[in-house]
């Protein structure tokens, strides 16, 4: 029995240990690709902004320690419990139907430990709401089934953005794995700036989601939601919809594309409308006036100042 159990022991040290090289695995992998999924990845996408880098801790060094920790217990429970209180180790079964000590544990530690993660997560939560002040705003809208984006500050007009077909990703040079990714008009920042996204969708409900920038915001019809994001990184980043919207719901990707201050500045003068001509400063004077007319009747003498005296009256009758 004990050979078994040992047995047992090291066959959990070997999965722990499998599990621990597959997740630093994954991250190495993730490196490798920047902005984009990993195929057979299962680590958390590399962060390319501040808030992702507060995500990827939380989930690291909060979440994970705790997620290990609490599934290790029950296994070993289980284990214990199967070894130690099986038929042949016991035959006899206790008796006692409740444990008041036991009770108090497992209400009280779920209780702590529900505490420490409310604390770190209301902590990232309000890190999340806690925009600086923004360089830009860009309005993204969710259409059935593609985006739209606009810039106010810029006075950029709306920007379609659609799914790439095979055809035109493989013409672009791109990897086949970008199908479902690209689109052909990106969502265009700089780096190392403070942007506003305001999520809204125009029929139905979306999201708006990139996992590199640790953004998810729904896209609900008739609201504006507010996120941000400061990319550090130059490169194109993938997202998706990530709300069921309907039957191409797969085929609604975000792209963005961080670039320098100097190439974001020609971007927009090349999309921003031109301006119209300035009116002249003042028109240009109109003749003080209209030369007089010449018709016969205006050329015709003026009428005398006064009429001739009236004729005497008639003398009276004699």
């Amino acid at each position: 029995m004990k050979a078994q159990v040992q047995g047992m022991g090291r066959k959990g040290f070997g999965f722990a240990a499998a599990a621990v090289m597959t997740t630093l695995a994954g991250h190495a992998f993730a490196d490798d690709l920047l902005g984009q999924p990993t195929p057979g990845g299962i680590a958390l996408q590399p962060a390319a902004s501040v808030l992702k880098h507060d995500a990827i801790w939380f989930h690291d060094w909060i979440l994970l320690p705790i997620i290990t920790a609490i599934t290790l217990l029950v296994l070993g429970l289980l284990v214990w419990i199967a070894v130690r209180y099986n038929k042949k180790a016991n035959p006899v079964p206790a008796k006692f139907s409740h444990n008041t000590t036991i009770e108090i544990i497992w209400t009280i530690v779920p209780v702590l430990i529900l505490m420490i993660i409310a604390i770190f997560s209301f902590r990232l939560l309000f890190r999340y709401n806690d925009m600086p002040k923004p360089y830009m705003t860009v309005k993204a809208t969710g259409y059935q089934w593609y985006w739209g984006y606009e810039y106010p500050d810029q006075k950029v007009p709306e920007i379609i953005s659609k799914v790439l077909s095979e055809e035109e990703v493989a013409a672009k040079g791109l990897p086949h794995g970008l199908y479902r990714l690209a689109a052909d008009n990106a969502m265009v920042v700089p780096v190392n700036q403070v942007v506003r996204v305001q999520v809204t969708a125009a029929d139905v409900i979306h999201a708006f989601a990139l996992p590199a920038f640790g953004l998810k915001t729904d896209a609900i019809p008739g609201r504006l939601n507010e996120t941000w994001f400061k990319a550090e990184k130059v490169g194109t980043y993938y997202g998706q919809c990530s709300e069921l919207c309907g039957i191409d719901h797969a085929f609604m990707p975000i792209e963005i594309k961080v670039v320098t201050q100097a190439e974001f500045d020609a971007w927009v003068k090349a999309k921003a409308p031109a301006e119209a001509p300035a009116a002249p400063a003042a028109a240009e004077a109109a003749p003080a006036a209209a030369p007089a007319a010449t018709t016969p009747a205006a050329a015709a003498p003026a009428a005398p100042a006064s009429a001739p005296a009236a004729a005497p009256a008639a003398a009276p009758a004699a």
